[in-house]
């Protein structure tokens, strides 16, 4: 018996055996399989971004804060947001409220599901939920309908996230895409648009409000409905106090705070740099510039106030720069964005416009570096002419001799054309185009000409200041850094130190404008080098100046191009030149400290005998023999005018001429047109828009024409 009894166990022993080592090789390769299938499943579908991958693009201020925003293209507010961009304690409580072991598991809390399990067995029903932070942000970037396989398949995504992208980056992806009410995504988007800041800075009653509002965003929107906003809030509150996460004493201030009423206003500052930035960095989610964000603001507020002043139509624009590193600090391409009546889109800093005589310094500069004149040099402002071309001084008047240094002051007309015919119109036209800045030269216009001292060629704001900012770096020419930590390099030298160092000293002794000496002179401890500018028919108002430290530039008119009243650079642009100066911080003298070798600090009579007097071209006959030139001194020839009603019917142009013997007789299109015979101006009565050509005769058989457009 024992004998069979053992070989009886003997055999049912090895037999179990057998079938545990059955058991054991079809678990391990039931294992593999699946393993094998989870690899397979993962690689087949990688972790899904969906919405993610379409983010609005931030347009930031030097100091991180967002100057601009751009909706996504299904029109949501959705900012990136990393957890390094929130107040640590709306993360504490986010986690406190929604998910306490977000630090511990993989994704899936074993723990929360078999209490919900059992709270839902014991109760019969559904109390608390099992859906940690990486369940919910599988649900932001895939949304089904609820339902059981919805469940399981958020499931393993939440595995798979916490796998491949790691606890962090799954934080911040909910913090990117959790929904807030309305078009609101993120934590971010919500922050700035209920509470008019960045999230990283909270109260415990923002943090709180912000933790909950996911939950049931459009229930809860505090602009909609704020009594449940509150109540849902001051849940969440209770619970973090019971949980120790804040004091009694805090609880209670929170409680106590209001919830905020409504949306704050877009995002819109500094807008046309910011479309300018995202249009040239497509696809680019945060774009940093080098705006000062308070500065901004403040000439925002203050170009928007001028514009008040001016007529329908008119506009402002400023741009500021830093000079080192040519920083661009503000950018206003208009007084008001979003006013159409004064063309408020139309981004004025890169529009091409006449720049009156605001390029005549570079002038001078080129000139006082190639020895031509000295500041002290006499110079003759005289009627002159340069082979057809017979300019005059903007009054009509003139000064006779007058050093170089008053003639740039005054800003002359005829010393700064004489002078660009002795450096060259071309090689002037080339070293600006030599150092970046190329003049927009008219159609047709073939090779530069003297014209551009006056005005005769297109420039923008941004090129001006640019090539102002050069004259506070002795003459080196560089691009304008708008993004930060990108340096602005070199682009080149404008002119040499010397001319540089003449031209500063000049332009800082130009008097300010009147009416902002009025207003009390606010800067004592610096002096502004500054220029204006006005061109024909007052279109174009102009301003630049700088210092040591900063250089900016204003333009004052119509964006249509239309004429304007009597607006001129000096009494429209360079008050404003001035309060912009006064919002920047006091520097030193926009001159270099130490002279240039070279230069010569001295009286008229010290200069050598070759700059005492600049010589015009032949300055004892032909220039004397001008004035008695017949010349029309209005309209000019090829000018475009417009045609003004009154009454029911067209307003007459006044025809006048200069020169010449009287008694003048005047013609339209070759049918004559009535005036005094011993005045140098009559009235005409057009008939008609479109080309007209305008003749006078005077009594010793001179004559001369003028072609002109009236629209």
């Amino acid at each position: 018996m024992r004998w069979l009894f053992v070989m009886f166990g003997t055999g049912f022993a090895q037999s179990a055996r057998k079938r545990w080592r059955r058991f054991s090789v079809a678990a391990s390769v039931a294992l593999i399989a699946a393993l094998i299938g989870v690899l397979v499943l993962d690689h087949l579908h990688p972790p899904y971004q969906g919405r993610l991958r379409d983010q609005s693009t931030l347009v930031l201020a030097a100091d991180g804060t967002v100057l601009r925003a751009f909706a996504t293209a299904d029109g949501a507010w959705r900012f990136p947001t990393t957890a390094a961009d929130v107040d640590a304690k709306f993360i504490r409580y986010l986690k406190a409220f929604e998910d306490r072991r977000f630090d511990q598991h993989p994704g899936v809390d074993p723990l929360a599901i078999a209490r919900a399990g059992w709270q839902a067995l014991s109760a019969g029903r559904i109390v608390s939920g099992a859906s940690t932070l990486t369940m919910q942000t599988a649900r932001l970037l895939e949304p089904r309908r609820r339902g059981i396989a919805t469940k399981l398949a958020e499931t393993l995504r939440a595995l798979q996230l916490t796998w491949h992208w790691g606890r962090d980056r799954v934080l911040d992806t909910y913090l990117t895409l959790a929904p807030y009410g309305g078009n609101l995504e993120g934590v971010r988007a919500a922050s700035l648009a209920y509470f008019g800041k960045e999230p990283s800075h909270l109260t415990e009653a923002e943090a709180a409000l912000l933790v909950v509002l996911p939950q049931s965003p459009e229930r809860l929107r505090p602009d909609r409905f704020p009594e449940a906003a509150r109540l849902a809030r001051d849940k969440v509150l209770a619970r973090l106090r019971d949980a120790g996460e804040i004091d009694f004493s805090s609880h209670a201030a929170a409680i106590a705070e209001a919830v905020p009423a409504g949306r704050r206003p877009a995002l819109s500052d500094a807008p046309h740099l910011a479309e300018r930035l995202r249009s040239l960095h497509p696809g680019q989610s945060m774009i940093a510039s080098n705006i000062d964000r308070r500065l901004q603001t403040r000439l925002q507020d203050m170009l928007r106030q001028r514009a008040l002043g001016l007529e329908p139509g008119a506009t402002v624009a400023a741009l500021v720069v830093e000079n080192q590193g040519r920083k661009v600090r503000a950018y206003l391409g208009s007084a008001d964005y979003f006013d159409s009546r004064q063309f408020g889109p139309i981004d004025m800093v890169r529009a091409v416009r006449s720049p009156g005589s605001a390029l005549k310094p570079f002038i001078y500069g080129m000139a006082f570096d190639q020895l031509t004149v000295h500041p002290e040099t006499i110079m003759v402002d005289q009627p002159m002419r340069f082979g057809d071309y017979a300019p005059e001084n903007f009054d009509h008047l003139f000064r006779g001799e007058v050093p170089a240094r008053e003639a740039l002051q005054l800003s002359l007309n005829l010393p700064a054309v004489a002078l660009l015919d002795a450096v060259g119109a071309p090689p002037f036209a080339q070293r600006l185009a030599d150092v970046g800045y190329p003049l927009h030269l008219p159609k047709d216009s073939g090779r530069p000409g003297l014209p551009i001292a006056l005005g005769g060629a297109g420039v923008t704001l941004e090129q001006m200041v640019a090539l102002y900012a050069a004259l506070a770096d002795e003459g080196r020419a560089g691009e304008l850094s708008y993004l930060a930590e990108t340096p602005a390099p070199r682009t080149g030298t404008l002119l040499g130190p010397l001319g540089a160092y003449y031209v500063t000293g000049i332009l800082e002794d130009t008097p300010p404008p009147p009416s902002w000496l009025a207003a009390g002179n606010r800067r004592l401890g610096s002096r502004i080098a500054y220029k204006t500018g006005t061109s024909y028919g007052y279109r174009d108002a102009w301003a630049i100046g700088y210092t040591q430290d900063y250089t900016i530039g204003v333009w004052v008119g119509r964006p249509d191009g239309s004429f304007s009243t009597g607006r001129m650079g000096r009494d429209a642009a360079a008050p404003l030149l001035f309060e912009i100066f006064d919002q920047l911080p006091t520097g030193g003298s926009a001159r270099a400290a130490m002279p240039p070798a070279g230069a010569l600090l001295v009286g008229h009579n010290m200069l050598p005998a070759n700059l005492k007097r600049f010589a015009l071209p032949d300055e004892g006959g032909s220039n004397r023999r001008a004035r008695d030139r017949l010349r029309i001194a209005f309209p000019l020839d090829g000018a475009t005018m417009v045609m003004a009603a009154t009454g029911g019917s067209v307003a007459p142009f006044v025809l006048k001429a200069e020169g010449g013997k009287l008694p003048l007789r005047w013609m339209v299109n070759g049918a004559a047109v009535g005036s005094q015979p011993y005045l140098r101006q009559t009235q005409w009565d057009p008939d008609g828009r479109g080309a007209h050509r305008v003749t006078v005769i005077d009594a010793g058989g001179q004559s001369t024409s003028a072609e002109i457009w009236l629209k």
